[in-house]
């Protein structure tokens, strides 16, 4: 089954991580990918050479979605290599963990602009384009934190319960013209960032979760394959879990 070939997806924050396993997924299924960066140039370039191997056409921007002026001069670009933006996935996140007695207004201001705001600029950079073709669809990766909340984390919590306000009011907006806008909340998912934990923590996590492991990227990606075919052509407004049953 041709899930997404043929479509032309921006993805924002796929240099390493899930992004990544979200490009290299989209890639394998013969969809065009454009990807932002923010700093590592050296893993764009390699993901950019093993997504072009798929026989699709992809492209690394470094662009930081914070910025309102970068989102929009994007697209721009991107609309020169592609003829339309089918989906679009805003995965750029960043985490500045502290309690709140401790936490900085910098900090606290830097992960809302980072996690939220560039769901808000790109959102708004796509919308003009998605109306004309009168379809799209807008993925918002936020997380089971920003549905329970965890302690330390006030600021990234705000940030991707944000993102859930903010979809559900964008598929009641942009519904009518045939774009939807979901949510996926991942769990707790292993990549090179969790590697760096004590083996015990890692254990821990696993233990507290239903189905007994963490996930992967390839969860995550596979949740977002499913939002942007025409699979899922009557969901929108939704959050889907990817958590193992963590909040079951």
């Amino acid at each position: 089954m041709d899930l997404v070939k043929g479509k032309n997806i921006i993805i924002t924050g796929a240099s390493r991580g899930i992004g990544r396993g979200i490009a290299l997924a989209f890639a394998k299924e013969g969809a065009n990918v454009a990807f932002t960066y923010s700093s590592s140039e050296g893993p764009a370039k390699e993901l950019e050479a093993e997504l072009s191997a798929f026989g699709v056409t992809a492209k690394a921007f470094k662009s930081n979605a914070a910025d309102f002026d970068a989102a929009q001069q994007l697209v721009s670009d991107v609309l020169e290599i592609f003829d339309s933006i089918d989906v679009l996935i805003n995965n750029a996140g960043i985490t500045k963990d502290n309690l709140l007695m401790r936490i900085s207004e910098e900090d606290f201001d830097n992960v809302i602009e980072v996690n939220l705001k560039s769901v808000f600029n790109m959102t708004k950079a796509v919308q003009r384009t998605m109306l004309k073709q009168r379809h799209g669809s807008l993925i918002h990766m936020s997380s089971v934190v920003g549905v329970k909340g965890n302690a330390g984390q006030s600021n990234y919590a705000a940030s991707k319960a944000g993102i859930i306000g903010f979809s559900k009011s964008i598929a009641l907006e942009l519904g009518s013209r045939n774009i939807r806008s979901n949510v996926i909340a991942p769990g707790f998912i292993e990549t090179e960032m969790t590697d760096k934990l004590p083996e015990d923590v890692v254990a821990q996590w696993r233990a507290g979760i239903p189905l007994k492991r963490g996930g992967s990227p390839d969860d995550v990606a596979n949740a977002c394959l499913f939002l942007a075919a025409d699979l899922s052509a009557y969901i929108t407004g939704q959050v889907l879990h990817v958590d193992g049953g963590m909040l079951t």
